[in-house]
């Protein structure tokens, strides 16, 4: 890894390095903090975690063929390299905000309250029919997961860095290690709420990635989102608006679905224009689309390369993933919740065909107001026009109570995710589109896994 030697790490992490001298010059060859992955030449970084401490690990790792190990401890005769530190995860940070400095490529960084995942996608997706492009995977967008992601980079022309917050300063430590070229906010909403407050929080807390965007960089928001359209400028730099008015710089017209199977629209951008078929369903995709459209102009790329990486577009696992059984089309989007995304997706659900079926769960980190955000959803299953609301979970339980002012609607309450499983097979039929919905610490995705069983 470029400049990544043992004497450079030492000094980055503000540490002190025990082993031999000669080994000091050596670059290592990976960083990991997960023992079973451990490559000959790598830099081993044990985490100290709520159950398990990895410093147990570092011996078997250094036997598979590890170059040095961090350590937070005095390794008493130790016959190998490491570097003592005082936190492996400020140390982590540190060091992947060295190796970054040393690649200079352009980064775009991805925050908002809802849709960083799959703007993220759309991005990514855009950026690679031009540059060799890395992207967050999966949920790897913290404090420890950006430096991970961070590692992953080699030859890449360009970095789309997926950055999640749920309280102040969070975001400066991030944009610290990113530093990125592009800042992209999808949206101001009502998530973390027991940390930021309100929205006007939210912003406060988004918006601290400005704090070290690159000079002449650019800031890319949504025109459409009432606290994001407040922001004018950060340093001179004017933001690029996309959204659905012709006010942005950026927007779409000539708007049609095509149900489950995806949206159709004509994107303008400036003063030109292409119809593009987005591969994934909901009005939140063409917004998602629009925002990769605004940054793909920035890195040069024509609209013909642009329409091509937007319908190239892949699903990812949880992220609105569509499963065809013999029985049912299942909708997986039980990666996270809130109430924003939990209503897009009901907006979506109601294009299904056959009995349209929301399983839903409780959503998290919403403070004082849960009950009530809850209930907007409800109020939302029993006004969109689907067809069954299954809810499970404490919290859902003012979901089910909000849905049963509609007379259409058919509410099924269970206590718990275990309950739903165990009569999951006597609510649904043959032909249903199911949607399933809840924050991560629901484990809903068992509902997707039995589904796909029955």
């Amino acid at each position: 890894m470029k400049n990544l030697t043992l004497e450079n790490l030492t000094r980055v992490c503000g540490g002190v390095y025990f082993g031999p001298a000669d080994k000091m010059n050596t670059e290592v060859s990976a960083i990991t903090t997960d023992s079973r992955k451990v490559t000959p030449g790598c830099l081993f970084v044990p985490i100290v975690g709520a159950r398990v401490d990895a410093h147990d690990f570092i011996p078997q790792v250094m036997e598979a063929g590890a170059l040095a190990s961090l350590s937070e401890k005095t390794l008493e005769n130790a016959d190998f390299p490491y570097i003592k530190v005082e936190s492996s995860l400020q140390a982590v940070k540190d060091i992947a905000e060295f190796y970054l400095e040393q690649l200079n490529i352009p980064v775009v960084g991805i925050t908002g309250s809802v849709g960083k995942t799959s703007t993220k996608e759309v991005i990514a997706s855009v950026l690679k029919e031009k540059y060799n492009t890395l992207k967050t995977e999966g949920n790897f967008n913290n404090e420890l997961g950006l430096p991970l992601t961070v590692f992953r980079l080699r030859d890449e022309e360009m970095a789309v860095l997926e950055m999640g917050i749920s309280d102040f300063g969070e975001m400066t430590r991030l944009a610290k290690i990113a530093k990125p070229d592009t800042c992209v906010i999808t949206n101001i909403g009502t998530c973390h709420l027991e940390n930021l407050g309100d929205r006007d929080g939210v912003l406060r807390a988004k918006t601290e990635i400005f704090g070290f965007l690159k000079e002449n960089g650019h800031i890319v928001l949504n025109g459409d989102d009432d606290k994001l359209s407040t922001v004018k400028e950060y340093k001179g730099i004017k933001p690029v608006f996309f959204g659905m008015s012709e006010g942005c710089e950026v927007y779409a017209d000539e708007i049609k679905s095509r149900g489950l199977k995806g949206m159709t629209c004509r994107i303008h951008v400036g003063g030109e224009s292409f119809m593009v078929d987005i591969p994934m369903p909901g009005r939140h995709m063409i917004s998602n689309a629009l925002a990769a459209t605004a940054v793909g102009r920035l890195y040069g790329l024509t609209l013909e390369q642009i329409r091509q990486g937007i319908e190239t577009l892949e699903a990812i696992s949880g992220r609105f993933h569509m499963i065809e059984t013999d029985k049912f089309l299942i909708v997986d989007d039980c990666y996270n919740a809130n109430p924003m995304s939990m209503k897009a997706s009901l907006d979506v659900l109601k294009d299904g065909a056959g009995r349209r079926v929301a399983i839903l769960g409780d959503m998290g980190e919403l403070g004082k107001d849960e009950s009530a955000l809850h209930e907007e959803v409800g109020s939302h299953a029993a006004a969109c026009g689907i067809d069954v609301c299954i809810c499970a979970g404490p919290l859902a339980s003012h979901i089910a109570a909000k849905a049963r002012s509609s007379s259409t609607l058919t509410v099924i309450e269970e206590t718990d995710r275990e309950t739903l499983l165990a009569n999951l097979a006597s609510y649904v039929q043959p032909g249903d589109t199911i949607l399933v919905k809840a924050s991560h610490f629901m484990h809903f995705e068992e509902v997707v896994a039995k589904l796909q069983e029955l």
